[in-house]
């Protein structure tokens, strides 16, 4: 059974308004505007914490009472934020142990956001008393929809707070000094520990040439883990905090995407809904964007999410904020419905006029009026999404392949000492989350920790940390008949990121049926080659060197001392397949290899299309819902394959017919599953 994400009749379209920054004179007229624009959802209060509590023991909420009742009276819903994000002045002076040291050991001062320390009894305590305030007073208010705490929870943090938080969050990871001893491996270079306190915090002062370089691996993947958590642990806390009072109100923060510092895997399990910002560079791919999408589903547990920020036309951070060019922010926004979206919100619904942001894209721009390109784009979206009503809501995807994405092994990757600085966990993703994508192939993006059982073929690059029941799983996928993919770098340690005895890729060798016994690494202007299935490719980056322990040889080196080696192979296993792909291609063999995996599965098609124009599926008890998104400069044709209605234009198709999409263009094709 399907289920929305919050309590709202259609897709929930709006986003962040901040009335407090302008005169009230002025706040008819923006609703005016927004009504205009067919707003529906505001995301209020996100930087009022100085406002609301302007000392220590005065808290003000008039002027919120008034927003609050601004949004009621216009029929708005509220998504309402906690504030926590940026602490007050008098907060850091008063208590200046709230404030952050950065890497380098150099103590903040008051300014910017992201300037708490998360493991600050100060930040917890007033933070909380704040979320709890704000829950009590406006918890009877029927538009609330969804409470949004702090906001893009990031950074890290190395004070003194933290490294006393560090040692206990260690005693309870470790329990005793000789298991972290075993663990973190610190016998090497007479690292070893006698007494807890002697634990030092992994930064420039201690184990780091820079913020990549460490020479005490463990030691740095475990202060990650720790300060992910303990930047959780303040999200829960406020979450606790508003639900004492609004039980029944979901709860939400605004993740960002395949950001590094956070273990997003862990924060979905701790949200009642995942919600992101999305905010692509403007050379990025539209596989990219759509990787992102699917991620932030992945961790949601596969439920629908709520793109809670994009801009509604240009950014203020990037080297050249370009133009959202006509079409693109339709475009843009449909595509993450396509992949699981249940709202379009904006930052921001009106530009600011003074600090970093003034010049970030906004539906109300500085010109004060309708009159404006972004408006009338805004205001045709917003006319459309009426029109769709409560379609789509709920649905889901019905992916057969899934890519394995684990933030504890990117970090572990990126901070190995060898065997290449040109190696990055992500990239090795998008190289096979593109061929997917591109052929239109369904794909979830899931973690080392998540059931297997309901996919066909399942990838993982780089799995080089291979953690405790992972092989397990594969082991156990692979035997009931499922296919498996796995590169060059994997296997080789364990969640200590200690190796594992025996050859590489380890917990995996049988599984893969290779013993990997060297690996060389290419500069980036050097290739060796390969051919696989009559067609010649790069190898690129690590070449590995490895001998058949079962498995078959599909394709061999054709170069340098290793010539005539295995490259990629497949080993079969139970009722299933493994394949081991051990050097870096190109897309033309990512493309190939996907293609035949996906064909002996028989994973089909989302649909058949041309090179540029996505297709994503969404599925809500019987109802199919096609979505055809023209990311090119030109018209495509695409043929049709049943017959189906477009939900945007109301025309009725036949199978074989041709649909004809305008560049920038989308249909969502609708039909009833018998």
């Amino acid at each position: 059974m399907w289920e929305k994400v919050w309590n709202h009749e259609k897709i929930a379209y709006g986003g962040d308004y901040n009335p407090e920054q302008w005169p009230e004179e002025t706040w008819e007229e923006d609703m005016r505007l927004l009504k205009l624009a067919h707003i529906d959802t505001l995301t209020l209060n996100v930087f009022s914490w100085a406002a609301l509590q302007p000392s220590e023991e005065e808290y003000c909420f008039e002027k919120l009472d008034k927003i609050m009742e601004l949004a009621k009276k216009h029929h708005m819903k509220v998504c309402l934020a906690t504030s926590t994000s940026a602490h007050p002045a008098w907060m850091a002076r008063k208590y200046p142990e709230v404030l952050r040291t950065d890497f380098t050991g150099i103590k903040r001062k008051f300014g910017a956001r992201h300037n708490s320390c998360p493991n600050s009894l100060v930040y917890r305590k007033y933070s909380v008393q704040l979320a709890e305030k704000l829950a009590e007073r406006y918890k009877d208010y029927d538009n609330l929809m969804a409470w949004h705490i702090s906001n893009e929870y990031g950074g890290e943090c190395y004070c003194d707070n933290c490294e006393k938080a560090f040692r206990v969050w260690l005693k309870k990871r470790y329990k005793t000094l000789d298991e972290l001893n075993r663990a973190w491996n610190t016998a090497f270079w007479g690292h070893t520990f006698y007494d807890w306190e002697e634990i030092v915090l992994p930064d420039k002062r201690t184990e780091h040439r820079d913020e990549e370089q460490t020479a005490a691996q463990t030691i740095s993947i475990d202060y990650r883990r720790f300060n992910s958590d303990s930047i959780m642990e303040c999200f829960c806390l406020e979450y606790e905090a508003v639900k004492k009072y609004t039980p029944d109100i979901p709860v939400t923060t605004n993740l960002m995407g395949s950001y590094k510092p956070l273990d997003y895997q862990k924060w979905g399990k701790c949200m009642d809904f995942v919600s992101w910002d999305n905010y692509p560079s403007n050379e990025d791919s539209f596989s990219k964007t759509a990787l992102n999408h699917d991620l932030m589903r992945g961790v949601g547990g596969g439920k629908p999410f709520i793109l809670m920020e994009q801009t509604p036309s240009q950014q203020n951070w990037q080297a050249f904020n370009a133009l959202k060019r006509p079409g693109v922010m339709r475009l843009w926004s449909y595509q993450a419905v396509a992949h699981g979206s249940d709202a379009v919100l904006f930052f921001q619904m009106k530009r600011s006029v003074g600090s970093c942001e003034k010049y970030h894209g906004a539906v109300i721009s500085h010109a004060g009026h309708e009159n404006t390109r972004v408006f009338r784009e805004v205001t045709e979206l917003g006319a459309e999404l009426e029109q769709l009503g409560g379609e789509i809501l709920g649905s889901v995807g019905t992916a057969k392949t899934a890519i394995m994405f684990d933030w504890e092994n990117w970090w572990a990757v990126e901070y190995s000492a060898g065997p290449s600085v040109s190696l990055k966990y992500h990239d090795e993703i998008m190289r096979y989350y593109t061929a997917l994508h591109t052929q239109n192939i369904p794909v979830d993006l899931v973690g080392e920790e998540d059931d297997l059982s309901g996919y066909q073929l399942v990838i993982a690059p780089v799995l080089y940390m291979t953690k405790p029941g992972v092989d397990e799983r594969i082991r156990e996928f692979v035997k009931k008949g499922g296919t498996f993919v796995t590169t060059f770098f994997s296997g080789y340690v364990d969640e200590n990121d200690l190796v594992v005895i025996g050859g590489y890729p380890g917990r995996l060798r049988d599984i893969l049926g290779v013993w990997v016994e060297e690996t060389d690494a290419l500069p980036d202007d050097r290739n060796n080659s390969f051919v696989y299935g009559g067609q010649k490719y790069d190898a690129k980056l690590l070449c590995d060197i490895m001998h058949l322990e079962g498995a078959k040889a599909l394709a061999e080196y054709q170069e340098d001392f290793y010539a005539g080696t295995p490259v990629v192979t497949c080993n079969s296993f139970g009722e299933g397949k493994a394949y081991y792909v051990g050097t870096r291609s190109e897309e033309a063999f990512y493309s190939r290899l996907v293609k035949e995996l996906c064909e002996s599965q028989q994973i089909e098609a989302a649909a058949e299309t041309p090179y540029g124009v996505e297709a994503v599926e969404r599925f809500r008890d019987q109802e199919h819902y096609l979505f055809l998104l023209n990311h090119n400069e030109k018209t495509e044709k695409i043929s049709i394959s049943r017959a189906c209605t477009d939900l945007l234009t109301g025309t009725s198709y036949q199978e074989g017919q041709e649909l004809e999409l305008s560049k920038k263009g989308v249909a969502i094709l609708k039909w009833i599953e018998e």
